[in-house]
């Protein structure tokens, strides 16, 4: 067992009085990643495990009055603060994390779309995560009730992560002058793609790119990098080009760091038909194209790895678990599950080690233990 995960969950303050207290909030936290690894989707499902597996349990932690029942789980659950368990995620999450230097940190949303209670007039509750793509698993998470929030949650999160060193990856939303500001601050460097939400910025980079296009970049400070992928029927052609100068754009010295802009160009083949899609960045970065859109493309680990597998795998837009304060612990607790199946050694997908999980304790130890 990872005897960091059973200290740090032991710190978590625990929101009922000592008074007819009958399980350790420990108890109870174990016990919900322990059944989130198995394939448990509920607190029924969560319970049973623990009625199921109390003997193997109590290889951990004491459990001196067995399990708690469905609805003590969820009552415990509704009133944890979403804080205090994400700030213990983040504590754990930095004993396993090796980060080295140029790693690539994307930060992204994700709404629990079964989280919204209409009869009660709340609105679906909107994590904003951390991935780091070279160690694929999550660093921590912020709960916001709005999309909208992100720009305030993502300096929040921020200031939970060691980032110094990294590169993070932000999409148009986290495009803020106050973030690229603290990011650099922290000691990082940063990737912001730029949208409509700051349209002179937007407009600028555009219009640079457009009139070098008519010259082929004739006399233009900038790196190309042209990378194609085949695959199931599509291909792909994805153009990078970097362009060390921000003299055209409005005010650059407010964006803290800014060194260089950049174009994306995305180019598909399927079936007979073309897209084109083009996207644009600002960022510290200097030097070649090349690991620039490398490191681009690792922003979608954070959609691929994470928002996929808690979608499909864990099922997390069908549950509809939404009292209080519950959909965004049980979140960070499937977090916590996944990180603890992606630091194990197999070749098995998520699906399949949560399926063997269910049923060998000895193969679930493993995953705990972190080997």
């Amino acid at each position: 067992m990872n005897s960091d995960l059973v200290s740090v969950l032991s710190t978590v303050q625990d929101p009922r009085s000592d008074k007819n207290k009958r399980y350790l909030l420990e108890e109870i936290l174990l016990l919900c990643v322990c059944a989130a690894i198995s394939g448990a989707d509920g607190w029924k499902s969560i319970a049973e495990f623990g009625r199921t597996k109390l003997n193997w349990l109590r290889k951990f932690l004491e459990f001196k009055n067995g399990t708690p029942s469905d609805d003590c789980i969820g009552w415990v659950m509704a009133r944890l603060s979403p804080t205090a368990l994400q700030e213990c995620f983040i504590t754990w999450t930095k004993s396993i994390a090796d980060l080295t230097k140029g790693d690539v940190i994307a930060i992204d949303g994700k709404t629990l779309r079964g989280s919204h209670d209409r009869s009660n007039g709340r609105s679906a509750v909107h994590m904003v995560s951390a991935w780091a793509n070279a160690n694929r698993i999550s660093l921590g998470q912020v709960a916001t009730e709005e999309k909208s929030n992100e720009i305030t949650a993502i300096p929040k999160l921020l200031r939970m992560l060691d980032i110094k060193g990294a590169i993070v990856s932000i999409d148009a939303m986290g495009c803020q002058k106050k973030i690229a500001e603290q990011i650099v601050s922290q000691g990082a460097d940063y990737i912001l793609a730029v949208k409509d939400n700051q349209p002179d910025l937007h407009e600028a980079i555009k219009d640079y790119f457009e009139t070098a296009k008519t010259t082929d970049f004739l006399s233009v400070p900038v790196s190309y990098d042209e990378q194609t992928n085949a695959d199931h029927g599509r291909v792909e052609v994805r153009r990078c080009w970097l362009a060390n100068d921000i003299s055209t754009l409005p005010q650059p010295k407010n964006w803290h760091g800014l060194q260089s802009i950049a174009l994306l160009e995305s180019e598909r083949h399927q079936g007979g038909y073309t897209t084109r899609e083009s996207r644009y960045y600002i960022t510290t970065l200097t030097g070649e194209a090349k690991p620039f859109a490398n490191a681009v493309r690792a922003h979608w680990g954070i959609e691929n790895s994470l928002h996929w597998v808690l979608d499909v795998t864990f099922r997390e837009d069908d549950c509809r678990i939404r009292r209080n304060n519950a959909p965004a612990n049980l979140n960070t607790v499937r977090q916590i599950s996944l990180n603890l199946i992606k630091k194990t050694k197999n070749r098995m997908s998520v699906k399949q080690t949560r399926f063997k999980a269910a049923w060998d304790d000895s193969f679930r130890s493993h995953i705990l233990a972190n080997q």
